[in-house]
């Protein structure tokens, strides 16, 4: 079960690496001046495919973590 929890958390780390930043710049979002920062956007292609990994490693980590603490 650790084994398997290493695992996860390296992919996670990994594909959270992967992903590309919602904004152009960490200036940007201090100062205000980026408008479209939560702007809806569409994903497609592999920016969809990197986001449902992260949602399926995510969510196998917490389940393991769940039930690594009532073991």
């Amino acid at each position: 079960m650790q084994i398997a929890l290493l695992i996860i958390s390296i992919l996670l780390i990994i594909i959270v690496l992967l992903q590309s930043g919602k904004a152009e710049s960490a200036a940007q979002i201090l100062s205000g001046n980026s408008t479209d920062l939560f702007k809806n956007r569409k994903e497609r292609g592999s920016e969809l495919v990197i986001t449902r990994i992260t949602m399926v490693l995510g969510a196998a980590f917490f389940i393991i973590c769940l039930v690594y603490s009532f073991m």
